[in-house]
């Protein structure tokens, strides 16, 4: 719990900073992405690929912008699981991004959060309306220090598509 004390305060305060934003700068919208764990988790009886929702906000004044997303994962690891997470986003259409979020499941986060790296592709189909196709990769490990064979690698690639709205 202790490790993502720091990113969220991180999250808060980037927030908080003061910034004459023009309205064309944020974004809200939705999207999917279709997910695919890269380690064989089969004895485990988890799935290893399937389908995930999201809800994102996106602040791109310049070059550099920031991103914050809400994902639900249906029956990931078991059961519904929710992903908050935050990106630095580098470039406009086509864009590079460094990210961090945690799992939220079985009534608590999870002890250590993941790290993403995206690509993307971000279309303005209307003045106000941008199709974002990315790809992300995420990586993690649940690490059981007691027995090694319980180590758990969750390396996984997300193909994802969103649709955003100019506010």
């Amino acid at each position: 719990m202790k490790s993502i004390r720091l990113p969220l305060l991180f999250l808060a305060a980037l927030c908080l900073l003061p910034h004459p934003a023009p309205a064309e700068s944020h974004r809200i919208g939705v999207g999917a992405t279709y997910w695919v764990c890269l380690d064989d988790l089969d004895e485990k009886g988890w799935d290893e690929s399937g389908l995930s929702y999201l809800i994102t906000y996106q602040y791109r004044p310049t070059l550099l912008g920031i991103e914050a997303a809400l994902e639900l994962l249906p029956d990931h690891l078991g059961e519904d699981t929710l992903a908050p997470q935050a990106y630095l986003i580098l470039g406009r259409t086509l864009y590079a991004a460094a990210g961090i979020g945690v799992l939220y499941f079985d009534s608590d986060f999870a002890d250590k959060p993941f790290y993403a790296f995206k690509a993307g592709l971000d279309l303005e189909l209307l003045p106000s309306l941008y199709l974002d196709l990315s790809a992300n990769y995420r990586f993690s490990r649940r690490e059981d220090l007691d027995d090694p064979a319980n180590d758990i690698d969750f390396d996984s690639v997300y193909l994802g598509a969103a649709l955003r709205l100019k506010l």
